[in-house]
Parts: C-alpha cells; sequence; structure tokens
C-alpha cells in the first residue's frame, strides 16, 4: 500500500498560481490544518466552500488546483488523526532561500490560525495548553530573519521553530480536532 506524500512546494505553488489563486502552498495547508484541527468534518467536503470563500471570494477552484488541495489535504489529515503523532509542513525544501522559507513559515502559522476561525472553534474554554500553543504559533507568526545575523545559525533557529510549530498543533488537534471513528475500523462479529 502506498502512502500519500505531500506534493513538492514549487510544483503546487506553480499549480496554484497558474489557476489564478493568490495562496501558496505553505498558506494552504496552514488553513486546511487549521479547520482540522478546529474540528472540521474529516469525512465530506465541507472544507471546500469555506476555501473558496477565504482564498478566492467564494468561486470555485480550477479542478487541477482542487486535485492538489484533496492531495495536501489527504496528507495532512492522514498525519493529524493517525496514530503517528507527526505533522509535515509544505514548505519551500530546507536548502531554498532562508528568507523564503521563513516566510512560508510564517504563513503557514498565520493562515493555521485563520483555518481555527474559519470553523468557529471556541477558544475561551479551551484548556492551559492549548492557549499557550495558541499564543506561541501567534508569537511564532511574527517570524523574520534578520540578514544582518548568522545565516546558518538563523538557518538552524528556524528548523527548531518548525518543530514547535508542529507540538502545537498537534496540541490543539489532540483537544478540538476530529478523530478517525476506530469502531467503524473494526470488523463485525456475529
Amino acid at each position: 500500500m502506498s502512502e500519500k506524500t505531500l506534493p513538492d512546494y514549487v510544483s503546487a505553488a506553480s499549480e496554484l498560481q497558474s489557476s489564478g489563486l493568490a495562496v501558496t502552498p505553505a498558506e494552504l495547508q496552514g488553513l486546511l490544518a487549521g479547520m482540522l484541527s478546529g474540528g472540521l468534518s474529516i469525512t465530506d467536503k465541507s472544507w471546500q466552500p469555506l476555501i473558496y470563500d477565504y482564498t478566492n471570494d467564494g468561486m470555485g477552484w480550477p479542478v487541477r488546483a482542487i486535485s492538489v488541495a484533496e492531495n495536501v489535504l489527504s496528507v495532512t489529515t492522514q498525519e493529524l488523526v493517525g496514530s503517528e503523532m507527526t505533522l509535515s509542513l509544505l514548505l519551500p525544501a530546507e536548502d531554498s532561500d532562508i528568507f523564503e522559507r521563513a516566510d512560508a513559515v510564517s504563513e503557514w502559522v498565520n493562515h493555521f490560525i485563520s483555518g481555527l476561525g474559519l470553523v468557529n472553534v471556541s477558544l475561551q474554554k479551551a484548556s492551559e495548553d492549548v492557549k499557550e500553543a495558541l499564543a506561541d504559533l501567534e508569537e511564532m507568526g511574527k517570524l523574520g530573519i534578520d540578514e544582518d545575523d548568522d545565516l546558518a545559525e538563523q538557518a538552524d533557529l528556524l528548523e527548531q521553530v518548525i518543530e514547535h510549530i508542529k507540538v502545537c498543533v498537534l496540541t490543539i488537534h489532540a483537544e478540538y480536532g476530529m478523530r478517525a471513528d476506530k469502531e467503524s475500523q473494526k470488523p463485525t462479529i456475529h
């Protein structure tokens, strides 16, 4: 059984751009991950109207762009709902320009937070862990790289930030996100 993987960032960006959409792959995955972590149903297509409204003034997306989004959603759902407790972020490659990568990380985080808002998750009664994770994400959404600093050190710090983002997302998803119904996966014995 072959496991789906996230698309290549550059090819996904090209597809979204050629479809006339002003959304990057990082923004797209951040938005979808936020919606999933906020309790979006994992069994229907209720996500599509939400992203159409948010990214394209309510207009539908071209088929090829929807295919990219469905792949990103499928992989992200598989990771968030699965038992592995992992999350891969759709970002430019590690060897790409550090400023481009940092911008994509910031876009991912800000759209994750927007995704939580799109599904109307009520964070007032959130646990302290979730409130702390959200506060950390809000700070990481302001991320910037100073070109006067040691760029190798900044790259290492950026990777640490990315790992912390994953922990924050998994924390929020654990409290609000939908889970696969394990009962429906068990065979019925008569």
